[in-house]
């Protein structure tokens, strides 16, 4: 287990768009993770043609990455959605501060 800064990075079955419910429903969600102890910053990526969505996401630490997971897999398993893969990563930090990536 380290302390240093990880990645988390979500994919998995996108739902059809959903029209005015399900954009209040995603702005609500947005701003239940933005509040996630821990968590610096989450871009939310979709592939439309694949009706793929999901999101990277920069914790504090792998454990507070892994108590996420575990809570945003669960969430995701209770709206019906299955196929949810997630990946962890560490980053170089000098490298990325050169391509100007948001980790600092």
């Amino acid at each position: 287990m380290t302390d240093e800064p990880t990645l988390v990075i979500f994919d998995f079955p996108a739902r059809p768009p959903g029209g005015p419910e399900q954009a209040a429903a995603l702005r609500a969600l947005a701003e239940d993770i933005a509040a996630e102890p821990d968590l610096l910053w989450k871009i939310w990526t979709e592939d439309k043609a694949a009706k793929r969505a999901g999101g990277i996401y920069l914790f504090r630490s792998r454990a507070a990455a892994e108590v996420y997971h575990a809570k945003h897999a669960a969430r995701l398993a209770r709206a019906g959605i299955t196929g949810i893969e997630a990946t962890y990563r560490g980053f170089d930090a000098s490298l990325t501060a050169i391509t100007r990536g948001p980790v600092g």
